[in-house]
């Protein structure tokens, strides 16, 4: 008996001595992080004193706390809050699902909508003068079977603008004329990064397995209300194809297989540079096109961000689409995220739509054969 104490004796001095060592490995590595940390703040803030104004620098810090401890959270809760209201119906706009396409509405002749839902710096249905300029070509290169859909908010799922929303129209209006008119540049950068921080948080409810399929749903409903505006109509042998730029890829992966059974229609997807999980139902989808340009690293950190669409998962959604033979990738070489070497920059805009139409008609060639 007395050894055996003894043994347990050793036993439980060894485990506490073990815990000290790697309390203290902790408190080392935390100490060794602070230091390089504060050495680094203290570097940059150096770096910032040579070349802006003490004031500029203070206003910058106070307004970037403001964004990362108040006001991107706040949105976040917002954006779900808002979600579950429409979806009970505290909100008006929710489309009843039996009356999205009206008999007494003309059928259009077009046999194919191409829905284009734009990346994360989109703002409201008018879309910058370079992406307009990219959809006008893309419209131009479409066969005249095809009809472009364009000017939905793919980051709200609310029948209204951001600006004209009832509980955060005042916050979003007065967003929007700091971003536009502030004098301070630091401050119209801020409210663009806030702007397109809601619509991140947006993607990121897509992807989740928990909130993303009421939004998804919801973003679906709109979607087929606009299409009936323009004469589509279910069980008519016409198809829809979304077209996802950035986050606006994300989007059209979570309402896809949605839209699909509420237009009881083929459904596809074309991205470009798009960035997404892959989580949703896609092995019902008729295809998949990704577009990617090979010195875009946002797209590519997608796929390392989104762990489902890793090989290591073989039974995730994104993976049992693969082994469907269903996604075709494309790559353009020299092309970035954006900016000018992006998408929508003259240098590549004619090849990405170039690509885009020829994933559209490939598939259309598909279906006659």
């Amino acid at each position: 008996m007395q050894k055996r104490s003894q043994a347990n004796y050793a036993a439980i001095q060894a485990q506490q001595h073990g815990l000290r060592s790697r309390l203290g490995f902790v408190v080392l590595v935390l100490a060794v992080g602070l230091g390089v940390s504060w050495f680094g703040v203290g570097h940059v803030l150096l770096a910032l004193r040579s070349i802006f104004d003490w004031t500029d620098i203070n206003l910058l810090l106070r307004w970037s706390g403001l964004l990362l401890l108040v006001l991107i959270p706040t949105a976040g809760i917002y954006s779900l809050v808002t979600q579950f209201a429409f979806w009970e119906g505290w909100l008006d706009g929710l489309p009843d699902p039996t009356a999205l396409f009206p008999d007494s509405a003309p059928i259009s002749e077009h046999r194919c909508f191409v829905v284009y839902l734009d990346g994360i710096h989109q703002l409201e249905r008018d879309h910058p003068p370079r992406v307009s300029a990219f959809l006008g070509l893309l419209d131009e290169q479409l066969n005249p079977a095809t009809r472009l859909v364009k000017g939905l908010e793919a980051y709200t799922v609310l029948p209204v603008a951001l600006a004209q929303d009832i509980g955060s129209a005042w916050f979003w209006r007065r967003l929007f004329a700091l971003q536009e008119d502030h004098p301070n540049g630091w401050i119209q950068l801020i409210a663009a990064v806030l702007v397109q921080a809601n619509n991140v948080i947006k993607v990121g409810i897509s992807s989740d397995h928990r909130y993303g399929p009421i939004m998804n749903y919801e973003l679906s409903l709109k979607i087929a209300l606009r299409l009936g505006e323009v004469g589509f109509r279910p069980d008519q042998g016409q198809r829809v194809v979304l077209v996802g730029y950035s986050g606006g890829a994300e989007m059209a992966m979570g309402v896809a297989d949605y839209l699909r059974r509420i237009c009881r229609a083929p459904v596809s997807i074309v991205s470009f540079c798009g960035v997404f999980s892959g989580n949703q139902l896609l092995n019902q989808l008729s295809k998949i096109t990704m577009i990617i340009g090979s010195r875009d690293p946002v797209a590519a950190f997608g796929r390392i961000a989104y762990p489902g669409r890793s090989p290591l998962l073989p039974l995730s959604n994104w993976n049992r689409a693969l082994k469907h033979s269903c996604i075709e990738r494309r790559e353009i070489k020299g092309m970035n995220h954006n900016g000018l070497q992006g998408p929508f920059a003259e240098l590549h805009r004619e090849a990405v739509v170039e690509q885009i139409v020829q994933a559209i008609e490939s598939e259309d060639a598909g279906a006659l054969g």
